[in-house]
């Protein structure tokens, strides 16, 4: 099969990459599962349901009320027949939308409604996911279920199930209604409406086709443009201002090309739907017409009274347009309903995930962790086929710091995701202050722990926000505290409204050094047994990072910590050094015992005294 490719301001990306299943067949457990959704909201789903089943009834009944008109007052020239005819058409019509609009707003309701609480119930289950589903689901992903799934399932509740059974009924009292005037004209009109369903499938699937090409086409120009306008100065540094004007002019094209097929279907359909249409009404007119010339009540069936086909002829010609159009709506809603399936498979499918099972069921959550960490023989591999640690061993008894270094990719982050429980070893025994990890309730554990990361989150708020993270009842003042204990209060405050200053999307308003001794305030606030620092000081300059060396030692005294570093001056002062390759530890020591032994370690330290003196 052919890969089609398109243009970004950066390269070319493949369209298969991203691609979903868009379509998915009708399932009456997933339509069942998700009327659960209006169960709390059943007083007006009710309310809804009753307005659909009178909407239903009325434009029918209000197309046979002015047949009526026509066949009585208007046909016996009864002009006060006429008046009370008309006026009671008026009445029937007056309430026929005034349905409609209860039938509108309550739809609309009860969609916003359910959407609201499939959000609310895929955030929290988000939550309670490990870092395994995180680490190989993409981030565009999970965030289409919030967006573009539940979006489609709102189109299906709100569109498609209540605008169905308006039109099924809609052609079920029409049908009654010719059925019971004339029995042989109503099946010629049967025999007429499969060439009107087959029509608009046919161009139904094309033109829903192509207006998700047109959607897709269009995602992939306001991602490209997103991007070039966040790389600009990359582009116009390395002087690639045309190369990109000319890709993203194929991404143009391309999303022109989609529009105009999308039209010409448009263009086709509409007018050939219209002629349909009238050549069906033509032809019962035809059919109708020579009934009434003839005076007959159906095919050759003679009646005594030649007005009543007449008066059948009328009925038909105002309900053959409310029978067709029904049946156009109802097949232009099946490929909506379609891909609203797709979209709650999608969803329901990231809500039976199972979370990651991280303790057993009778795990314990001791009041205050001692902070003794054991590594008995632990292997773990991301793959069950491909293990990342072989056999690691060491203890970390409490308020030790223990120094984990090695080349990228040794396995040095894995032992901290191990520590901090984002996952379980898959051999060998983790072990924390005696009690096996999975005898460990994680939450017991993560409250006791303390984690800054190389390149730490800041969420939207101010700087003291962020800092509460890690205590959310601290006080201001403790907050205050925090950052004069870790000596960099005085860093902070230079902001531009000091600890109030709002700190932008992502931490974008701060630097990379304001925003990890932000992050450092957060741990010293959390007052955890277990401190892990992963690359903590790798964003801050030089001078920062001497400022905060005096203030890390208070913050690791009395605390089991465990410090991951290139800059190996970090960790110089650690009780125990674990010099890991390959997921193994081939060296462990104190700095002074490694260094004299004048292996891994000592080269590693050669190197980076060559990079800072160089």
């Amino acid at each position: 099969m052919s890969r089609a490719t398109h243009a970004t301001a950066i390269t070319l990306v493949r369209r298969e990459d991203d691609e979903e299943q868009r379509h998915a067949p009708l399932q009456w457990k997933l339509i069942r599962r998700l009327w659960t959704y209006t169960r709390p909201h059943a007083r007006l789903r009710n309310t809804l349901l009753l307005c659909v089943v009178l909407r239903g009834i009325q434009l029918p009944m209000l197309a046979w009320a002015l047949a009526a008109v026509i066949n009585g007052p208007i046909a016996s020239k009864d002009w006060n027949g006429l008046v009370w005819g008309a006026a009671g058409f008026a009445a029937l019509a007056a309430f026929t939308y005034f349905t409609m609009h209860f039938r509108i707003k309550l739809s609309l309701l009860l969609g916003e409604y359910v959407v609201r609480d499939l959000r609310l119930a895929i955030f929290r289950h988000l939550q309670k996911l490990g870092m395994s589903f995180y680490d190989r689901t993409k981030v565009g992903r999970i965030i289409s279920r919030m967006t573009s799934d539940a979006e489609a399932l709102r189109r299906g509740i709100q569109d498609v199930l209540f605008v169905t059974l308006v039109n099924a009924g809609h052609m079920l009292v029409a049908a009654g209604i010719m059925a019971y005037y004339d029995p042989p004209l109503f099946a010629f009109v049967l025999a007429m409406s499969p060439v009107i369903w087959a029509m608009n499938r046919y161009f139904g699937r094309r033109l829903g086709q192509a207006w998700r090409d047109v959607q897709e086409s269009m995602s992939r120009v306001t991602a490209t443009l997103a991007e070039s306008v966040s790389g600009i100065r990359v582009t116009q540094g390395f002087v690639r201002q045309e190369v990109n004007a000319g890709l993203f002019r194929d991404l143009i094209n391309d999303h022109a090309a989609h529009n105009i097929r999308a039209m010409r279907l448009a263009g086709l359909y509409i007018p050939l739907l219209e002629l349909n249409s009238q050549f069906f009404l033509a032809l019962l007119i035809v059919v109708g017409g020579f009934q009434v010339l003839r005076g007959e009540f159906g095919f050759g069936l003679a009646h005594d009274d030649p007005a009543t086909t007449y008066a059948a002829l009328v009925v038909f010609v105002f309900q053959l347009p409310q029978f067709f159009n029904s049946i156009r709506v109802v097949a232009q809603q099946h490929n909506v309903a379609l891909t609203a399936m797709a979209g709650a498979e999608r969803v329901f499918a990231l809500l039976d995930r199972e979370p990651d099972v991280l303790e057993d069921d009778d795990a314990v959550a001791p009041p205050r962790i001692e902070g003794r960490v054991s590594f008995e023989g632990v292997t773990f591999g991301y793959h069950p086929d491909r293990p990342v640690l072989h056999g690691i061993d060491f203890v970390a008894e409490p308020g030790q710091t223990v120094a984990l270094v090695g080349h990228t990719g040794s396995g040095k982050s894995t032992i901290i995701k191990l520590i901090s429980k984002f996952y379980l070893p898959t051999g060998g025994t983790l072990t924390i202050d005696g009690i096996d990890v999975r005898k460990l309730q994680t939450d017991a554990l993560i409250h006791q722990l303390g984690i800054v990361l190389q390149s730490n989150f800041l969420f939207t708020g101010t700087v003291l926000d962020n800092i509460r993270v890690g205590k959310p009842d601290a006080s201001d003042e403790e907050v205050f505290e925090a950052a004069r204990k870790l000596d960099c209060l005085d860093l902070l405050e230079t902001l531009p409204d000091g600890l109030y200053t709002q700190v932008g999307e992502k931490g974008g308003a701060l630097s990379l050094g304001q925003r990890q001794l932000v992050c450092f305030c957060r741990a010293m606030l959390a007052d955890p047994a277990i401190l892990i620092l992963d690359e903590a000081t790798s964003s801050v300059d030089t001078m920062t990072e001497a400022r905060i060396q005096n203030a890390l030692a208070v913050l690791l005294k009395g605390r089991t910590s465990f410090v991951v570093a290139h800059r190996l001056s970090t960790i110089r002062h650690a009780s125990a050094v674990l010099v890991l390759d390959h997921g193994r530890i081939v060296e462990r020591g104190t700095h002074t015992e490694l260094l004299a032994q004048a292996g891994v370690y000592a080269g590693l330290y050669r190197q980076f005294i060559h990079a800072t003196e160089a």
